[in-house]
């Protein structure tokens, strides 16, 4: 069985096939910070100092970095706001909110298994 991906759109993606874009979208999403952004996104729209004290520990150079990916394959919008000082929001899409569910299930998941779990 010859298994190809491209760029196009087609009737099957293969996330094990080495150039399918599958695995540019698991990526990010597998990714800690894309993670818990998303999950802090469940609650709603935020600001970036309120995301950044939500997910303690992540610098502002990854959390931008990090909020651009998911604005950038539509996971997030961003909205900016006319005033002074500037006010940005970042909120979930209807995409963002249709894999918080299943990341929602793996943070869980880690949660309630890690003392079985060799870490450190």
């Amino acid at each position: 069985m010859v298994t190809s991906c491209t760029t196009e759109r087609h009737d099957h993606h293969d996330v094990y096939a080495a150039q399918c874009p599958c695995r540019e979208v698991l990526d990010l999403l597998a990714n800690k910070w894309s993670a818990l952004a998303i999950g802090a996104l469940e609650e709603g729209p935020q600001r970036f100092g309120a995301l950044q004290r939500r997910l303690e520990g992540v610098s502002p150079k990854v959390l931008t970095s990090t909020l651009r990916r998911l604005e950038e394959k539509g996971f997030v919008d961003r909205t900016i706001y006319p005033a002074v000082p500037l006010h940005v929001e970042y909120e979930l899409t209807p995409l963002g909110r249709s894999v918080a569910q299943p990341l929602a299930q793996l943070r869980g998941w880690v949660e309630d298994h890690l003392d079985e779990i060799p870490v450190g």
